[in-house]
């Protein structure tokens, strides 16, 4: 399956008009109303980030973009096939996505993805209200998702044989002495080190964190700045990551997942890449332990 980025993501809101503030104030986005819900623009796209009202507040759908209709179709006729459960998109979905035709499958541990192919826009300039000159997305797509995967290897070689991701590489997280998660990194059509990583538990938002990447550290200190003024939880102080050298902080969203704003992600060359386990999240920084506190951890060793 051909998936080049991905394209948006859609979270459930019980109150939308949190996600408007949130998006605006906090993130640098620009928010608008869309038929059945909430857009947060950050560039020339009608949304790259979808708000549904829903019964919770949680994340909802990854969409990932085929480049034209042929690969779409292709798409679905390999899901056919392959005998994969799939769903098509209700016209209220497709119209609040922007897109000319979607389907959806879950995936073994439950999570939601969406293929889906064309975008709708006018086209209008992004204007930032915070004043984020741009965000990094294009062919590199919006960012990346870590998932909950309780099953991580049927989810893996799920997303690997019939969404045809590749594993970029991967980590053995340890919160706590006697806690061993592995992380997998996954990759699509483009040189985003990652635009998804596999996350072996169960959290109950529907996502461990979202990443948006602007262009500059000065963005990210001064969103760093809009974090504070805001009142919004700090999850993770300033650091650099190990695997894909993103400089970075965390904070919790409205969503009950954090967000992570970075900049200088580095782009693969898939052909000359080899596969590696890193033994540290991060080259520098990048303290949990200021938004992952003592209870949270002893419960953890508890469940252990």
């Amino acid at each position: 399956m051909d998936i080049a980025a991905l394209g948006y993501v859609v979270v459930q809101a019980r109150d939308p008009e949190q996600w408007r503030h949130f998006g605006q104030d906090v993130l640098g986005m620009a928010a608008h109303d869309l038929p059945g819900g909430l857009g947060l623009k950050m560039d020339e796209r009608a949304g790259r980030v979808f708000i549904a009202p829903g019964a919770a507040d949680c994340y909802f759908a990854s969409g990932w973009e085929l480049r034209s209709e042929a690969a779409f179709k292709a798409a679905c006729d390999q899901l056919k096939s392959s005998g994969i459960v799939f769903h098509a998109g209700t016209a209220a979905e497709i119209a609040l996505r922007h897109v000319f035709d979607m389907v959806w499958l879950l995936d073994p541990s439950g999570n939601r993805h969406e293929l889906a192919w064309g975008y709708q826009t006018d086209f209008a300039r992004f204007v930032s209200p915070a004043g984020v000159p741009r965000f990094v997305t294009g062919e590199l797509g919006l960012g990346h998702m870590v998932l909950p995967a309780p099953r991580i290897a049927a989810t893996r070689t799920f997303l690997m044989e019939v969404l045809g991701f590749g594993l970029s590489d991967i980590l053995i997280h340890r919160p706590v002495p006697g806690i061993a998660q592995r992380i997998d990194f996954m990759h699509c059509g483009n040189g985003r080190h990652h635009s998804l990583a596999l996350f072996e538990g169960e959290v109950p938002s529907g996502c461990v964190h979202l990443m948006f990447e602007v262009d500059s550290l000065d963005e990210v200190g001064r969103a760093y700045d809009r974090m504070l003024a805001s009142g919004v939880r700090l999850m993770a102080t300033l650091g650099k990551h190990a695997n894909d050298h993103m400089t970075s902080f965390y904070f919790m969203s409205p969503g009950g997942f954090a967000i992570e704003y970075g900049f200088g992600g580095r782009t693969i060359d898939w052909d000359h890449h080899t596969v590696f386990e890193s033994t540290s999240v991060s080259l520098w920084g990048h303290d949990f332990s200021v938004g992952f506190g003592a209870d949270e951890q002893a419960a953890l060793a508890d469940a252990a």
